[in-house]
Order: C-alpha cells, then sequence, then structure tokens
C-alpha cells in the first residue's frame, strides 16, 4: 500500500513527482495542445498560495510546481475544492465552484474546455488512480 501525504505538502509533491516520471515513457498523448498555470489558495503547506502548472504543447502532459511563461491561462481555485477536483475527479464539485466564483480563470477559457471535453485513456486512469493512492 502507498505511503498517503497531505495533498500539495512536500512529501505529496515529491511522491508525485515519481509517479509521474514512471509514468512519462507510456503516457497517452494529451487530448489538446495546453499551457495552463494553477494557483491554489489557502494550501497549509504554502503562505503564498501554490503555483504549479499543466503543459501539454510538446505532445506530452508535463504538471509540476512553479509557473510556465506564456500560459494560454491561469485557474485560481482554493485547497478544498482543487482536492476535489484534482483528486476526488469531482466534475460536479467543479462546476459549483466555477459557478460560485470559487474557481477564476483568466485567459483562454475555451482550451480548458476542449481539453476537458476528451475521455480519459485506461492509463490516464490508472495514473488518476496512483495520484488518488498517495493522498490522504
Amino acid at each position: 500500500m502507498a505511503t498517503k501525504h497531505a495533498f500539495l505538502s512536500p512529501e505529496w509533491v515529491e511522491a508525485a513527482r515519481e509517479i509521474y516520471a514512471q509514468a512519462a515513457a507510456e503516457s497517452d498523448a494529451p487530448p489538446a495542445p495546453l499551457r495552463m498555470n494553477l494557483v491554489i489558495e489557502g494550501v497549509p503547506f504554502a503562505a503564498e498560495g501554490f503555483a504549479a502548472h499543466l503543459d501539454t504543447s510538446d505532445g506530452v502532459a508535463e504538471v509540476d510546481v512553479g509557473h510556465i511563461d506564456d500560459a494560454d491561462l491561469t485557474v485560481t481555485l482554493g485547497y478544498e475544492v482543487a482536492k476535489a477536483v484534482l483528486i476526488r475527479n469531482d466534475a460536479q464539485a467543479g462546476i459549483e465552484a466555477f459557478m460560485t466564483g470559487q474557481i477564476r480563470v483568466d485567459g483562454d477559457v475555451t482550451r480548458l474546455l476542449v481539453f476537458q471535453q476528451a475521455t480519459p485513456s485506461d492509463r490516464q486512469l490508472a495514473l488518476t488512480e496512483q495520484i488518488r493512492s498517495i493522498t490522504e
């Protein structure tokens, strides 16, 4: 059984990096090119907010901490909403949070919508489950 860590803690980030590195060699092509910065507010481990990014522009999904230049959009959301959407895969929580202003999107929201429309592959679902398995 995988050791569990608090979502976005330094230990969780390191364990998630290892999972992504192992999966990178056999990952499926991302559904659409997207360069997205993410700001997660209220993270217990980051006084200024947690900065991360997703970049699929070269055909491989790169997920890591820090922001990238020339992002298509920036998504800002709170810690609990991020955990519900990114870890529990709770689409309803994401919709409700967006409708109530708990998720803010600056930039080209159409790219995000195209990206979200894609059906995840079995490998992508397995990767999501691995990340979920390390999360308290």
